[in-house]
């Protein structure tokens, strides 16, 4: 399943290149946009952790049709 997640404020490039290397991303009105497959309930929860343990806050996490 693809997913959508939005994080608060800007990601620095090394960040989301080392950080998240299996998700694309962009930077849209003042978030960071991350796109890409989440292939199980454990790589979820490990993005998340990632994400929590980097002090980054998920406005909006959502499935895409594909």
């Amino acid at each position: 399943m693809r997913y959508e997640i939005r994080v608060a404020g800007w990601m620095s490039d090394v960040l989301r290149r080392e950080g998240f290397p299996d998700l694309e991303s962009c930077l849209l009105a003042g978030e960071t946009v991350l796109v890409g497959q989440i292939v199980d309930e454990a790589h979820l929860y490990g993005l998340l952790a990632r994400f929590q343990a980097l002090g980054l806050r998920v406005t909006e996490f959502r499935q895409l049709v594909d």
